[in-house]
């Protein structure tokens, strides 16, 4: 389990995590998700221990990563896959790995063929590796000591559709069997599909956080009927709130409350049920729009 408390870093007058508080539990992925700067980067790599915080903690299991004995048969981290040395081949990224955490070398092999590295490949030099074949064989080192906890910073960045298919499933299977999974990614699409819970940083703060189901649950009903000037004088005597949205109406109030509503003013109704539950990229932009620097306008544009 990964527990933050208070956790802050500063560089000079420039705060780029602010006092932010979460956890990690076992047998759940946990989507670490923000905009470019947001301090995505700096929160995991202090968890990591491999930047000091200003203020506040960051524990795995009740111990702080630099204070774990032989840490990477704890916690597997993957935070950077160009970070591994170009001169050494994948085999011997791992052997090396293996041989400072004790493991015996038949580990390497399990791990290779684990995340699809071929013993061809295996034997290439790393600085001939495209980015999908350095995710892999960085999952496999942050695998080889077949840790309790993975922290990882975009592993599926640069993996073809087939790779993210495998690497999702991959996942899914170690937070079966009770692993703690951190994951960081801009493939949002990905992240709705496999994390159970969620953290939203942006500006350096946590600015949403929960299970899957309730940062994407939208409270509300959609309502439609033949008359809809009618439906929406109903709404309004009975003091409901609601937008107009295409051919339908939206309202904070429940269905029983819309219904009843209409019902009151003799208004038939063709359509009455709770709201769709909100995308991720669609929360995702509402809760960090001050921290986005891509933002869409026309004006300045020419017509």
């Amino acid at each position: 389990m990964i527990e933050v408390q208070n956790l802050s870093k500063s560089y000079g007058d420039f705060t780029a995590v602010d006092d932010v508080s979460f956890a990690c539990r076992p047998g759940r992925v946990t989507g670490f998700l923000g905009p470019n700067g947001a301090g995505k980067s700096t929160a995991m790599r202090m968890i990591a221990g491999l930047t000091r915080p200003s203020k506040g903690t960051a524990t795995i299991d009740g111990v702080e990563y630099t204070a774990i004995p032989n840490p990477a048969t704890q916690v597997g981290v993957l935070l950077d896959a160009s970070a591994q040395h170009g001169g050494r081949t994948g085999r011997e990224v791992l052997t090396i790995g293996a041989r400072m955490m004790g493991l015996p070398a038949s580990r390497v092999d399990e791990m290779l063929a684990l995340v699809g590295l071929t013993d061809k490949e295996a034997k290439r030099r790393v600085r001939n590796y495209s980015l999908g074949m350095r995710q892999r064989l960085g999952i496999a080192h942050a695998l080889l000591g077949d840790p309790k906890v993975l922290i990882l910073d975009e592993p599926a960045n640069g993996l073809d559709p087939a790779g993210i298919h495998w690497m999702r499933r991959l996942l899914r299977e170690y937070a079966n069997r009770g692993g703690t999974v951190m994951l960081s990614s801009h493939l949002l699409h990905e992240i709705q599909i496999i994390a159970d819970d969620l953290i939203v940083i942006g500006n350096g703060r946590i600015v949403a956080s929960g299970t899957k189901e309730e940062l994407l649950r939208v409270a509300g009903t959609r309502v439609r009927a033949r008359d809809m000037a009618a439906l929406e004088s109903a709404l309004t005597a009975a003091g409901l709130t609601f937008e107009v949205a295409g051919d339908a109406v939206t309202s904070t109030a429940s269905p029983e409350e819309v219904g009843q509503a209409a019902a009151d003013a003799g208004v038939a109704l063709v359509e009455l049920r709770e709201s769709d539950s909100a995308g991720l990229e669609e929360m995702f932009l509402q809760l960090t729009s001050s921290n986005q620097r891509d933002v869409i306008t026309t004006e300045g544009v020419p017509a």
